[in-house]
């Protein structure tokens, strides 16, 4: 660098103006420049996914989730003999408070509102939400309804005016081979943007906490904080809300269809929760003994052992002694994976199962109804063997067949759990019936006489 000493103060001002105004003429021919390159509306470069992603890209948002987690601080002593050491190991343990912070994006999807549409787990930490869009505004957000079975959540951002938003577009519609585009903020960076094509459709993924079903399969790269991204079409509408990647092979991402995610979203917005539903069926896994008794070559489905009067699967012509072999294409393997698959299904739409039934297959189409409250109780009672209530300190028996499956609970049992999830109100035990009531056993929380124990029935 070439440092200019001035032999005069006057002269040291004529040079610093003099470096202002060719400071201020470079910008301007920056300026002008740029504007002179820009590409023309009719320009081969104005691609269609680059009108796309003009368009679509302001709505598309930056979320951050920060959190706090408590762990136990350890001793330093345990640095020097290991950890459990007698006497030592646990002296100056206390607890530590410390904040995390997840990343990942969402899609505004009304703007006059000010709704943003992500993933269930960008915010399963809880705690602040912070929402940065694209031109640099912050704004807090809260949650209006979240559901880790569809993996999607509902955010409001607060104060806002003018939010600019993406069309929500059809996603029955989409082909196979149909490029895409996908809009998010992976590994921090905002607003990246790749482009691929629809790989295949009616995906299903299963993982420790249930089935997500009915997925767009792309190989738009997605990558670690795209999560509740934008997939677009070529018009720049949303189809579908970037949720997950499978890390076994490079190329693989996959999408919430944006007509489920709308069904979902009207659920969260105005009852803060999805409604549950049902077929009207109960059922049970097709195991060995069963296959053979049946001719099966393997033990795989479920099967049908009743159907309700006056339910969807009634009224599409499920019979007892059907074998459920796949909901929407995808296999039923078991009971659980019945559960899984028909929890992960919204409102408004049929179903296409395919049964086998007297050694040839049966498709048939079924819109599942809203499992209510009554309904769930009235199952219950035919199922478990017992009917609650709400009681001062939680869900209590209400009264118990003595011929059912619990016939060793007495009313004034307190029913603290199933099935590892607690029940403090009736309306989330009832949610538990619902995920479990066709399970093989179920494991209740029981307190009696202020003492807990576990009990498990075999409905």
């Amino acid at each position: 660098m070439k440092i200019c000493v001035c032999s005069s103060r006057k002269n040291c001002f004529s040079a610093l103006r003099r470096g202002v105004w060719l400071f201020l003429a470079l910008i301007l021919h920056a300026g002008a420049s740029s504007a002179a390159t820009a590409p023309a509306a009719d320009s081969p470069r104005m691609t269609p996914v680059v009108r796309a992603v003009q368009t679509s890209a302001p709505a598309v948002v930056n979320i951050t989730s920060t959190y706090q987690v408590e762990s136990m601080r350890s001793s330093p002593l345990e640095l020097f003999f290991g950890p459990g050491l007698p006497g030592f190991g646990a002296l100056d343990r206390q607890p530590v408070k410390q904040r995390r912070t997840s990343l990942g994006s969402g899609i505004i999807v009304d703007g006059g509102k000010g709704l943003v549409l992500t993933n269930a787990h960008v915010i399963a930490g809880g705690g602040e939400i912070m929402v940065r869009l694209q031109d640099g505004r912050e704004f807090a957000a809260t949650v209006r309804g979240a559901d880790s079975d569809f993996d999607l959540a509902v955010l409001e951002i607060a104060g806002a005016k003018a939010l600019p938003s993406v069309g929500m577009g059809d996603s029955d519609d989409l082909m196979p081979g149909e490029t895409v585009i996908a809009i998010g903020n992976p590994f921090g960076f905002n607003h990246t943007v790749t482009t691929g094509v629809v790989s295949a459709l009616g995906r299903t993924i299963r993982n420790k906490n249930g089935a997500f079903t009915d997925l767009i399969q792309t190989d738009a790269a997605i990558n670690p904080g795209n999560s509740g991204g934008a997939l677009l079409n070529l018009e720049g509408v949303l189809v579908g809300i970037n949720t997950a990647v499978d890390a076994r092979a490079e190329g693989i991402g996959f999408a919430i269809p944006v007509n489920k995610a709308r069904r979902v979203m009207a659920d969260l917005v105005s009852r803060g929760r999805v409604a549950p539903l049902w077929l009207g069926i109960d059922v049970q896994s097709v195991d060995g003994r069963t296959a053979m008794a049946l001719g099966l070559k393997e033990a795989q489905g479920v099967l049908v052992t009743s159907v309700f009067p006056g339910t969807p699967a009634e009224r599409a012509g499920v019979l007892a002694g059907d074998i459920l072999e796949s909901i929407n294409a995808s296999p039923v393997r078991d009971r659980r994976d019945y559960l899984d698959i028909l929890r992960n299904q919204a409102g408004g739409a049929a179903l296409r199962l395919t049964l086998l039934r007297d050694s040839g297959l049966v498709h048939v189409e079924v819109v599942p109804s809203p499992f209510s409250d009554a309904d769930a109780h009235t199952l219950m009672e035919r199922l478990w063997g017992f009917g609650v209530r709400q009681g001062a300190q939680g869900v209590v028996i209400a009264r118990v067949r003595g011929d059912g499956p619990a016939a060793f609970l007495r009313p004034g049992d307190r029913i603290a759990g199933v099935g590892g999830t607690e029940t403090p109100e009736v309306s989330d035990f009832l949610q538990a019936f619902r995920r479990e009531h066709a399970s093989g056993q179920v494991l209740l929380q029981v307190v009696r006489n202020g003492r807990g124990y576990h009990a498990r029935i075999v409905p």
